[in-house]
């Protein structure tokens, strides 16, 4: 069977590797795709550009995976920016709100992590919590330095998720925001061990999944296999 082809959004910031320095880079820790390409998937870097393109460079790819980033700017759900609040990266948020809007009215699979998932919510019209110790009491979910903790979650039974992960487990997080208000046509498939809301999904799609914690670090396969799985049969539908 052919490998299909996903689409993976990226960071695009001041960076520094060798000889370059402080060079506008286009970059994604390479942790986020290798699940992919174990599990047989060709990946394909969507950097920020024109919204109006999105459309375009979907239909060259088989799924839409939303990865980690800084936060979502709180304009985008009619908020003021929290004091914690990264400073906002709209040209990132218009690309990756416009892919998500094609992707389903495409009906392609769709997989976010982290602010993926914020992202995702918010394109469907959901809020989030800006900073999660306002909410929890402490910064377990952030320690800082990019050190992950693994917390405990619960899958709600008879989500597509559930199907494709064990229903308690813990899982490394490192997120300060969370979803608050659910997006339309998504309902809440985990929840952490404080109540916030660890994953979303559309029941109405094939594979439509956001996941605030970090899959790709937890050593579990069988959500990339799913997703793969789905831009595989989305290919060749």
């Amino acid at each position: 069977m052919e490998a299909p082809v996903i689409g993976v959004t990226s960071y695009v910031e001041e960076a520094s590797s060798g000889p370059w320095h402080d060079q506008r880079s286009v970059w994604l820790p390479d942790s986020y795709v290798a699940p992919l390409r174990a599990a047989g998937a060709i990946t394909a870097v969507l950097p920020e550009q024109d919204p109006e393109l999105a459309a375009a460079a979907l239909a060259r790819v088989d799924a839409l995976y939303l990865t980690g980033g800084y936060d979502v700017d709180p304009a985008l759900y009619g908020a003021e920016p929290h004091a914690e609040t990264d400073a906002p990266r709209p040209a990132r948020d218009a690309w990756e709100i416009a892919l998500v809007r094609a992707a389903c009215e495409a009906r392609m699979p769709v997989l976010g992590v982290c602010r993926g998932a914020q992202l995702l919510n918010v394109a469907r019209g959901g809020t989030l919590h800006q900073h999660v110790p306002d909410v929890v009491g402490h910064h377990d979910y952030q320690m800082g330095d990019a050190i992950f903790r693994d917390l405990g979650v619960s899958v709600l039974p008879e989500t597509a998720l559930a199907s494709l992960h064990p229903l308690e487990c813990e899982v490394p997080v490192y997120h300060h925001q969370a979803i608050d208000r659910v997006g339309d046509g998504l309902v809440v498939s985990a929840r952490s061990v404080h109540g916030l809301i660890e994953a979303v999904e559309d029941p109405s799609r094939a594979f439509c999944l956001g996941l605030q914690w970090h899959p790709e670090l937890d050593g579990l396969t069988a959500v990339w296999e799913g997703f793969v799985a789905a831009a595989r049969a989305y290919a060749t539908r």
